[in-house]
Parts: C-alpha cells; sequence; structure tokens
C-alpha cells in the first residue's frame, strides 16, 4: 500500500448520528471531503463520495423518548436534515447511506456471521465500566480523573453477559501494518497516538447489547436475543453502500478508500475498523485523514455549554465560499482551530476581496482600459528580454498546491494559492501597466504584462475549484474559459501555460467578494 496511486478514488465522512441536528463539525468534514473528491478529479481520478447517518444505539432511544416519538420516526426525521444541509454545503455526494436501510443490515449480519463461524466472537461474562454517551465500555486507564475523556461523565460499572470480538489476536498484525504503511493514518501525530495506545495489550470488544435492555439496534444473527454494538454495524456502512461483497462499485473502489473523521472517532476506525475487515477476509482500507475539533467561544462545540454553530445561519450571513474558503484556509488540518465572527470577517476582507478580488478586478479593468477588453497577446522577445513570464511562477505554485493537496493539507495548498496572488501583484506594482500605456511605442509590453497576468488569473482560478467551486466557475466565465457540464479542469491542462487565446474578449469585472463593514456586521 506504500505510496500507490488510484485512478479510482472512495471518500468517505463518518456517518453522523442523528441525536442531534447538524452543526459546524459535521459541515466542516463534510465539506473537507468534498474538497478532496474535487481534487482528486483534478488529477484525473474517477471518484465516488459516500456520507450518510448512523441511527442506531442508546442515545438514539434516548432523543426519542425525550421527543416523545418512536427511534424510527426520530432517526428518520433528523437523518433527513443531514441529507437536506448538503446541497447548501454544496458537497456533491454520490450516495447517503441511513444504518437503518434493509441492504446495510444484511451486510452487518452476513459479516457478523462470518466472523462468528470463523470463532473469532465469543460469549462470556463482563464487568467494566460503561458510558452511555460513548456507547462503550472504558478502561481505567483511558479515563482522565475517572471520567469519560469526551463526556466528563463519570461510567457506570454495568455486569452482563454478552458477545466479544477477538481484537486482540490481530494486535501485532495492526501494529505492522500501521507501521509498514506511513500513510495509513495521518497527519502522523495520529498514527503516533494509536501506535503508544496499541503498546498496552488490546482488549476483546463487546460487539453486542441484550435486547433486555436495548432493542433498537441490529439483531445478531446467531443470537435474537441480542443487538450488535452500534459501532460493529456503523463502520460496515463503508463497504454496504458500495455493494459488498459483489457490487461492481465495491471491486473499483474500495482499493482506494481513505476515510475522513474527526479526532475523537479516531480509536474505532484505526483499530476496531482493520481488524474486524481482516477478521472477516476484507482488503483494508487506503487509509484515515483525521482532523481536529472547531472551538466556538473558547472550546468544543458542545450542546451542554450552548456554543453549537449553525452552518446554514453562517453561510446566510457570509455566503457560502466565503465559508468554504474560510473553513479549509483557517484550519491545519489535523489541529484544532477557533470560529470566531472576527476571524471570518478577516479572511473574507483580507484574502477574498483585498487579495483576490482585488487582483481579479485590477487586471480586467485594465485589459478593458487599454484593449476594449480584447486579449493582445504576447511578445516573447519583449517578454524574455524584459523576464515578464510569469509560467514559472504559475508552475510553482500548481506544485506546492498539489504537493499539500494530495495530503490533504488544505490550508498549506491555499497559501501556495496566495503567494502565487501576492506575486501577481506586486508584479504589477512593479510593472506599472499606467505607466506605459501612456506612449503608444509599450504597446507590446503592455499586452504581453496583462497577458501573464490572465493566464495567471486562469491558473488561480481552476486551482481554487475544490475549494470555492461556485467563485472558480463564475471566475471562468468572466475569462472565457468555462466548460459546459461539470468537467473539471485538470492539473495536467492547468500547468499547459498560453491557454488563453488572443483576441479573445474578455469581461467587464465584477465584484466577486463584497468588503464587510466591521463595524455594522453582526
Amino acid at each position: 500500500m506504500k505510496d500507490i496511486k488510484f485512478n479510482k478514488q472512495f471518500f468517505s465522512t463518518p456517518i453522523y448520528y442523528v441525536n442531534a441536528k447538524p452543526h459546524l463539525g459535521h459541515a466542516y468534514t463534510s465539506i473537507a471531503a468534498d474538497v478532496a473528491i474535487r481534487f482528486k478529479q483534478m488529477e484525473g481520478c474517477e471518484t465516488f463520495l459516500l456520507t450518510g447517518t448512523d441511527e442506531h444505539g442508546d442515545k438514539i432511544v434516548q432523543a426519542a423518548e425525550n421527543q416523545k416519538t418512536t427511534p424510527e420516526k426520530y432517526a428518520k426525521r433528523v437523518s433527513k436534515l443531514f441529507q437536506d444541509i448538503l446541497p447548501s454545503l454544496n458537497v456533491e455526494n454520490n450516495y447517503f447511506i441511513r444504518t437503518t436501510d434493509p441492504a446495510h443490515i444484511k451486510v452487518v449480519q452476513k459479516i457478523l456471521l462470518k466472523i462468528y463461524n470463523d470463532e473469532d466472537i465469543y460469549f462470556s461474562s463482563y464487568e467494566g465500566l460503561y458510558c452511555f454517551g460513548c456507547e462503550r465500555f472504558y478502561q481505567e486507564r483511558e479515563l482522565q480523573d475517572g471520567k469519560c475523556p469526551d463526556h466528563g461523565t463519570t461510567p457506570e460499572i454495568i455486569k452482563e453477559s454478552n458477545y466479544f470480538f477477538k481484537m486482540s489476536k490481530y494486535q501485532e498484525w495492526l501494529i505492522n501494518h500501521i507501521k509498514t504503511n506511513p500513510n495509513f493514518i495521518r497527519p502522523e501525530q495520529y498514527k503516533n497516538e494509536i501506535l503508544s495506545f496499541l503498546k498496552e495489550p488490546l482488549e476483546d470488544l463487546c460487539i453486542s447489547r441484550p435486547k433486555t435492555r436495548l432493542t433498537w439496534g441490529i439483531t445478531l444473527p446467531f443470537d435474537e436475543k441480542f443487538v450488535t454494538y452500534v459501532w460493529f454495524d456503523a463502520l460496515v456502512n463503508y463497504i454496504s453502500a458500495l455493494g459488498y461483497p459483489d457490487g461492481e462499485l465495491f471491486r473499483q473502489f474500495w482499493p482506494g478508500a481513505r476515510h475522513f473523521v474527526a479526532k475523537d472517532i479516531i480509536k474505532p476506525h484505526g483499530i476496531y475498523w482493520p481488524i474486524m475487515l481482516k477478521a472477516a477476509g476484507i482488503e483494508i482500507y487506503q487509509g484515515l485523514n483525521v482532523h481536529g475539533f472547531w472551538n466556538v467561544k473558547g472550546s468544543k462545540m458542545s450542546k451542554s455549554i450552548g456554543n453549537v454553530t449553525n452552518p446554514l445561519e453562517v453561510i446566510d450571513a457570509y455566503g457560502l465560499d466565503q465559508f468554504r474558503y474560510f473553513l479549509m484556509r483557517e484550519m491545519v488540518f489535523g489541529l484544532d482551530a477557533n470560529f470566531t465572527q472576527k476571524s471570518i470577517v478577516s479572511r473574507i476582507n483580507s484574502d477574498l476581496a483585498n487579495d483576490l478580488g482585488n487582483l481579479f478586478s485590477r487586471v480586467l479593468s485594465m485589459n478593458h482600459k487599454y484593449f476594449q477588453g480584447k486579449v493582445k497577446g504576447t511578445d516573447p522577445r519583449i517578454e524574455k528580454e524584459k523576464s515578464l513570464s510569469l509560467a514559472l511562477e504559475a508552475e510553482s505554485a500548481i506544485d506546492g498546491f498539489q504537493k499539500a493537496m494530495s495530503i490533504c493539507a488544505f490550508s498549506k495548498g491555499l497559501e501556495a494559492v496566495w503567494q502565487f496572488i501576492s506575486k501577481m501583484n506586486k508584479y504589477i506594482d512593479t510593472n506599472a501597466p499606467w505607466t506605459l500605456a501612456k506612449d503608444e511605442a509599450n504597446i507590446d509590453e503592455l499586452g504581453t504584462i496583462l497577458y501573464n497576468l490572465m493566464e495567471g488569473l486562469r491558473v488561480v482560478t481552476c486551482l481554487i475549484y475544490p475549494i470555492i467551486p461556485q467563485t472558480s466557475l463564475k471566475m471562468q466565465k468572466m475569462l472565457c474559459i468555462q466548460r459546459d457540464g461539470k468537467q473539471v479542469y485538470t492539473l495536467e491542462e492547468i500547468r499547459l501555460w498560453g491557454q488563453i487565446k488572443e483576441e479573445t474578449i474578455i469581461a467587464k469585472p465584477g465584484i466577486l467578494f463584497p468588503r464587510i463593514d466591521t463595524g455594522k456586521k453582526e
């Protein structure tokens, strides 16, 4: 699996738990996966993006009871909220799965039966510390001051008979797999976190709940008195959605599978899931992309402290592409980031309005002022004599962008583009087209400068497509390089310098990103 290039790329978000409405964290993960998929399309890959909802377990029953409804009706209603928000985020998923789908349930039971028949599932009594919020047993060494690290509550001691999965049997295999596949978990700090956890003996996983205390789940195929543990159900969605075992989508896309997850669910995805696949005789996925938390008002978003941010409200206030750009630029993938009104306004005004928007407006305005909107073209002799070509700077930007985006370092990818934008703004100031325009003898040099700037804008508009697709396509249309349908410019095509044709009539500039009055915006 080392450095394998896949021409078919499968990305997935986690399937979101339906105990609450979509919030900023859900939006970030979905948009990050969408950005990664669009980038892979630029690399020439066929792609498949999966998202969906996780609908079984204790918390769903509790949430339904609180709203005086059934788990089925509650899960259906909240799942629809997650489906409906995707177009508002401009996330182009190929499939939306629900763990209550009959086809998914059949696959879960098929895998459970396979592992059970291979004697990797056994029945035993167990007493342990159980967190109802996480719906799992904890070891004492995993607790912080005796409390669940995620919910801050003291786990209850539960003793009952259940079915257990022999995870311990595969511990050494998993350690070796992670060490020999350096990109299996990234960024690296999360790979080290999992390896650190695996230094201790791995306990077998309790994979059932007796129906005497939970009926809302998938019944075990070998014992109707139990339902399966929610994680053993949820994780299987990644292959059931592709039609495992015989589906064509599974055959084509599973080898190139990477999962996007937040750091709080790295253990199920980095330990439970690969071992489940190994035990079931299924090829292991390509890897995990793990991101940090969005902090609001100084702490991780939480309903209990009232700092959950509704992404639709932010989009209504600032715009969709502005929201997508901010999320990808502000968070260093893998680390935590802060979401504040001040920070998003600053990104919009500085990066989008001042840097990108101003550059685009300056170049198109000068082209209309000096050449009535018609592309003059370049003079190779003058270009070489006066070192006016921006081709090398564009190539450097493309290289930096591709290198960063290929490992989901979205912030660094955008930084490479914005460095090029900065160079183009300085290029204008250095060459002063307004001065050259005063003398007819400089017309060829002026045309050469503006041609290089428009070619630079072509590169920029294409590179920003995965992050802010609406703006990208709008800019491409104004540069007369738009394509029909959803055909994306590949990186190979973007690298071809000199694609804007002479005599092309370039549109008059508009305002791409209105500045936000910081004194009035709330």
